[in-house]
C-alpha cells in the first residue's frame, strides 16, 4: 500500500483549476469572435489516471459508489448549445459561468482540505 500525499494531490488539483478556469476565460473572451471553438480540459479524474496516480480502491460494497450508476456524457457542440450566437461561436456565455463556478466550488473545497490537514499536522506536532 502507497501512502496518500494530500498536499501534493492538493496542488496538482490547483494547478489544474487554474488551467481549467484560464480555459474558461478565453472562451468568455472570445465568445463574440467568428467560428470561434469553446475549448474545456478534461476531467481531473482522467488527469489523475493518466499520470498514473492509484485509483479509489473499493474494501467493501459501501465504500465507494460503482460506475454502473454514473450518468454518461458528452462534449457540447455549437447545436447543441444553450444560446446561439450570430457570430457562430460555440460558446455559450451561461454555460461557461457555470464551470466558472465550479471552478469556484473546487477551489475552495480544496483549500478547505488543506486548512484542515495543516491544522490536524499542526495539533499532532505540537503534542
Amino acid at each position: 500500500m502507497t501512502g496518500v500525499y494530500l498536499f501534493d494531490l492538493a496542488s496538482q488539483q490547483a494547478r489544474y483549476l487554474g488551467v481549467r478556469q484560464a480555459t474558461i476565460a478565453s472562451n468568455v473572451a472570445n465568445a463574440n469572435t467568428p467560428e470561434y471553438k469553446a475549448r474545456d480540459v478534461v476531467p481531473f479524474a482522467d488527469v489523475m489516471a493518466r499520470t498514473g496516480a492509484a485509483g479509489l480502491a473499493m474494501t467493501a460494497s459501501t465504500h465507494v459508489a460503482s460506475e454502473e450508476g454514473r450518468i454518461p456524457t458528452k462534449p457540447v457542440t455549437a447545436a447543441d448549445a444553450w444560446d446561439a450566437l450570430s457570430t457562430g461561436s460555440s460558446v455559450s456565455l451561461e454555460q461557461e459561468m457555470l464551470k466558472a463556478g465550479e471552478v469556484s466550488r473546487d477551489h475552495g473545497l480544496n483549500m478547505g482540505i488543506v486548512k484542515a490537514f495543516d491544522r490536524m499536522l499542526k495539533a499532532a506536532v505540537r503534542s
